[in-house]
């Protein structure tokens, strides 16, 4: 169970919520108090790249583990919640649109009327402990004149001694890998048509007269002077024979290389500026 006393060391660790499994959802954002109650029923987790987007999740059955906070939800679901700035009081309407998301009754129909969140604070001086913009966990935004007045963070201020800290916010750069996208090898077959050109031989007859020799006479003379006969030859010739084998031509494969490439990014940051006033009165010159 979350309660006032963890929210300390919960918040300056810089620590992460985490769902039952030990899994980082994302790092702690801030985290809500009941306006009636004091106590803590919201907290939110920054996800996103470089954790830009704030995702709230109900603190109900949350534990504290170390400097995170376990919730019984899972990320996806974390991840899924409705988009609602993490910059004030959460409306019923908003907080009602969140309760119904993670199936828990409350919001507008919780038995304690009117019952919206804001950044927790404590004590007189109400000290903010939630994470915002330009603040680091555990700075403090403290009321030290007692007027209702708040003074920015500073080692020391107008209720301390004559310094004042300046402060500034720096863009912080970085990468993370993701899915781009899929490559896949298939293999299909088509059918092409080829043409070759193949020699064959084939054998004709042509006739062939001689004149009656010494050499021939003997068979020119053999069996009856004047007679009917025939005399056959076979001719033969070759024909094209079609015939088809599989071959392996080649192997291809997929293979990746790392390519460098440059991205310029930009964001707005802020800083503070120290003036001095009534510089037009003698005695007074700006030492940096």
């Amino acid at each position: 169970m979350i309660t006032q006393q963890n929210l300390d060391t919960i918040l300056s660790k810089g620590g992460n919520v985490v769902d039952a499994q030990g899994t980082k959802i994302g790092s702690i954002g801030q985290i809500y108090l009941d306006d009636h109650t004091g106590d803590p029923n919201w907290v939110t987790a920054k996800t996103g790249l470089f954790g830009t987007s704030e995702s709230f999740v109900p603190l109900e059955g949350a534990n504290a583990d170390g400097k995170d906070v376990k919730v019984r939800y899972s990320k996806d679901q974390v991840k899924g919640a409705p988009r609602i700035e993490a910059d004030g009081a959460l409306s019923p309407q908003e907080e009602d649109t969140l309760y119904r998301h993670y199936g828990l009754a409350g919001g507008q129909q919780n038995t304690t009327p009117n019952t919206t969140t804001a950044p927790p604070v404590r004590g007189k001086g109400k000290t903010t402990t939630g994470y915002e913009p330009g603040f680091q966990h555990g700075d403090e935004r403290i009321d030290r004149s007692g007027d209702g007045k708040t003074v920015g963070y500073d080692t020391s201020g107008p209720t301390t001694d004559e310094a004042m800290t300046r402060s500034e916010e720096r863009l912080r750069v970085g990468t993370e890998t993701r899915e781009a996208g899929r490559v896949r090898l298939r293999k299909y077959v088509v059918t092409e048509h080829v043409t070759k050109t193949v020699p064959v031989r084939r054998e004709e007859v042509r006739i062939e007269r001689e004149p009656i020799t010494d050499a021939n006479r003997g068979n020119a003379m053999d069996g009856l002077v004047i007679s009917e006969e025939e005399h056959e030859v076979i001719l033969h010739e070759e024909n094209v024979i079609i015939d088809k084998e599989a071959v392996p031509v080649e192997r291809v494969r997929l293979n990746k290389e790392t390519v460098q490439a440059q991205e310029t990014v930009s964001g707005e940051v802020r800083k503070e500026q120290i003036e001095m006033l009534d510089a037009d009165q003698p005695g007074k010159t700006d030492r940096r």
